[in-house]
């Protein structure tokens, strides 16, 4: 019985041990993940943005080019995916047409946040969150999304910790999870005390943002697990050592010569592609002549 993306990611959670989740920002690096063996990947809007606009994660990224981003991305692996929908590019009708757009992608959750729009990474500055009353009505129009048909689970993200303090960061987080929400977020804890609060204080699945340099502590997985966290999210992981080994490989390449050492195979590079699989395909209608 083949599993929807949706089921997937319950039975993932229901499995109750920590999930390392890699996040992704277009298919080839969703294909690594996958390949490495990971259960779960996320598709960062802060890394897709830099690798589909070469711009910052400041909401210059559209509905449209999200979501064509997104199919894409899940359209080339069979784990499940989650999928960064922002604020929801507009009022509770714009965030039900979200989601009802990401479920048809194919992702198996959407993340839909407090903040103002257009928003702003949570480990950078200049953030903002709106009201409580619109922060709820967000959740409960993805909520209603779901209801009406759109078979995807809700992952509920706040940023109050920012301004306003972790007290109202948890308060507000406690009524996603009462309107419903499948999954809680409260972005950069400062510390692990701020980390156990969190999850002591809320119910259900709860993921942690573990971004290297950023403003919550990067705790290994046994200990994230122990502390109650559900997803260890690693946002910015793969598009750093990406940019890394390539200003590396440029920096060599203006010598005349890069390191092999640097690089990939040739052959292996073909092969995480796709080219053996691809051919391999191509003999069964071939052999038909």
């Amino acid at each position: 019985m083949n599993l929807s993306p949706p089921d997937k990611l319950r039975a993932l959670l229901a499995k109750d041990e920590i999930i390392v989740m890699p996040c992704c920002f277009d298919p080839l690096s969703a294909k690594l993940i996958e390949q490495e063996g990971f259960p779960l990947s996320f598709m960062s809007g802060f890394t897709t943005s830099a690798a589909r606009l070469g711009m910052p994660d400041t909401g210059l990224m559209s509905y449209g080019e999200i979501v064509d981003q997104g199919r894409n991305i899940c359209n080339a692996v069979e784990i499940p995916v989650i999928g960064d929908g922002d604020t929801g590019y507009g009022n509770a009708l714009n965030i039900k047409r979200t989601v009802q757009g990401f479920a048809q992608a194919g992702f198996a959750a959407i993340m839909i946040e407090d903040q103002v729009a257009p928003k702003r990474c949570g480990h950078t500055a200049g953030k903002a969150v709106v009201g409580r009353e619109e922060a709820f009505e967000r959740i409960r129009a993805a909520t209603d999304a779901r209801a009406e048909g759109s078979d995807i689970l809700i992952l509920a993200r706040t940023d109050a910790r920012h301004d306003h303090g972790l007290d109202e960061a948890i308060e507000r987080a406690q009524r996603f999870h009462e309107l419903g929400a499948d999954i809680l977020f409260i972005e950069a804890p400062r510390d692990q005390d701020e980390m156990q609060r969190i999850c002591e204080a809320l119910p259900g699945p709860k993921m942690a943002n573990l971004i290297e340099g950023g403003l919550t502590p990067v705790l290994s997985p046994a200990d994230l697990q122990e502390i109650g966290f559900s997803i260890a999210a690693y946002p910015i992981t793969l598009m750093a050592a990406a940019m890394k080994a390539m200003t590396g490989a440029l920096q060599e390449l203006k010598t005349g010569k890069v390191n092999p050492d640097r690089l990939m195979p040739f052959d292996e590079v073909k092969t995480r592609i796709g080219f053996d699989a691809y051919f391999e395909a191509e003999k069964r209608y071939q052999d038909r002549k």
